[in-house]
């Protein structure tokens, strides 16, 4: 008989594992959350978050806790300007949220969920078998070791467990090094979206009334091969040097660096252990897409690894996580690769900088595509069923009637369930009581551009069926038999 400590341990408190921890509750699973430190970092690598991860937020009620989320409609791809509302809910993205202030609300949310999260525990073994893991554990509280049915390495670009699971991480090595700093004490002028200068690139983005981060580029410096951390008196000079802003009485609050590493691991499944986040992608930091695609990550496999551990999941479910998320993110490194040869490329690339200027000012197609693929609007997944145009895509955000109240799309998904919209009046619900127990039918008026009578959402806000006005129940039942499993015959 296997006795488990927890359905499921996720290994890294971050936003990511924390994303998961909840996600993952929601679906009555229960969690243990393992990391390596003692205390919840107090750093913030990331300053904000994409357009499409501020929907899922709304998606689970999360986006509130953050109070007025000021978001930025312009923004630039590698440098060169582009406006983001050239796209339904484009934006540049979240600004001014600090990760460690994302961590907090994540973790809040875990814990008020049921999630047990544990401190000072590091990973040093694991050991699968056909029913479940085994972790083995170091570190100052209880190290005894710990039994569940999967494990979930969201524990970074060095992952404990996607190394002592076997998974490659291929890519390419680090060339360039981005250095930055957080300062207070000076006034410095905004360069929101960098600027080029001779010699690099600078970036001052501010933090407060009286605090700013600053990111330089210095062509001058070659990639550091110590261990050592850089200075405040390095990042001092080269900054001077590069800006022509004067850092005398700058107070150093943090400083640190990062590369344009960018790897990918081959599998973001192996057995019962799984990754997400930067545990099985990194790359250059650019446009808040590096823990934006953790988050959603973590969404994507919430549901669909709840349904695994209940036995309710039809077969192949959990692969699907790797289907849909792996191009995902390859395209981000593919895309955050590109932006750097235009960021931060020297005078060779002037002529690309120049046609990238004439492709998004004159054709709007162009700047669609690159807006869509750096919010992760666009994400399509292939969800089967035909042709409409609503198939694979997130359920656009929309003012709904239900039962004479108006409420927000969104809002319906709160729970973390799947939802049946019955549009057209073509009793759904009869054909979805099978499911009642993962899918919850509710009869709406809706404004879509496309006529629809029906369309089922799956809890991670993509549509997995879609029926044309007139279509009935059409294809209904093999939708959900694909996504959640056989009907339940005694629920119908």
């Amino acid at each position: 008989m296997n006795i488990y400590d927890a359905d499921v341990i996720v290994v890294g408190a971050g936003p990511t594992g924390l994303m998961l921890a909840g996600e993952l509750r929601l679906n009555g699973v229960s969690v243990i959350v393992l990391d390596r430190l003692a205390e919840p970092i107090q750093q913030s690598r990331a300053l904000g978050f994409s357009a499409r991860t501020i929907e899922e937020f709304a998606q689970r009620g999360l986006i509130e806790r953050f109070g007025e989320v000021a978001t930025i409609p312009v923004g630039h791809f590698g440098g060169v300007p582009l406006d983001y509302q050239v796209i339904e809910g484009g934006s540049f993205g979240a600004r001014g949220i600090p990760q460690a202030r994302t961590e907090g609300i994540l973790g809040g949310r875990a814990r008020e969920l049921g999630a047990d999260i544990r401190r000072g525990a590091e990973v040093t073994a694991l050991h699968q078998d056909s029913d479940g893991v085994r972790v083995e554990l170091a570190g100052a509280g209880d190290t005894a070791p710990l039994r569940a049915r999967y494990v979930v390495g969201c524990d970074g670009a060095r992952s404990a467990v996607r190394t002592l699971s076997g998974i490659d991480f291929p890519g390419t090595s680090a060339t360039i090094e981005l250095r930055f700093a957080d300062v207070s004490g000076v006034r410095l002028r905004p360069r929101f979206s960098g600027e080029s200068v001779p010699g690099g690139m600078v970036m001052v983005m501010p933090l407060g009334p009286d605090r700013s981060r600053i990111i330089y580029f210095d062509r001058a410096e070659p990639l550091r091969t110590s261990t050592e951390p850089i200075t405040f008196e390095e990042v001092t000079e080269a900054f001077e040097r590069l800006s022509g802003e004067d850092l005398t009485g700058a107070v150093p609050l943090w400083v640190s660096s990062t590369t344009d590493v960018s790897r990918q691991a081959v599998s973001y499944r192996s057995g019962r252990v799984l990754l997400a986040g930067d545990a099985a992608h990194i790359h250059l930091p650019i446009g808040a897409q590096g823990m934006s695609a953790g988050i959603q990550d973590a969404v994507n496999l919430g549901w669909k690894l709840a349904l695994e551990v209940k036995g309710r999941a039809p077969q192949d479910l959990l692969d699907t996580y790797h289907g849909e998320r792996h191009p995902v993110g390859a395209r981000i490194l593919t895309n955050t690769l590109a932006q750097r040869t235009l960021y931060l490329g020297g005078d060779e690339v002037a002529p690309l900088r120049e046609l990238f200027g004439e492709l998004l000012t004159g054709h709007e197609s162009v700047r669609r595509h690159l807006a869509g693929m750096v919010t992760g609007l666009d994400i399509r997944h292939d969800v089967g069923g035909g042709d409409h145009p609503l198939l694979g895509r997130r359920l656009p955000e929309r003012d709904l009637v239900v039962e004479g109240e108006k409420v927000s799309s969104f809002s319906l998904l709160h729970a973390g369930r799947a939802v049946l919209l019955d549009l057209g009046g073509a009793a759904l619900h009869e054909t979805a009581a099978g499911w009642r127990e993962h899918v919850d039918v509710v009869a709406a008026e809706f404004d879509c551009d496309t006529p629809v009578d029906g369309i089922l959402v799956r809890p991670d806000g993509y549509v997995a069926w879609a029926a044309a006005t007139g279509a009935g129940a059409d294809g209904l039942t093999e939708a959900l038999t694909r996504w959640f499993g056989p009907a339940d015959r005694t629920a119908a």
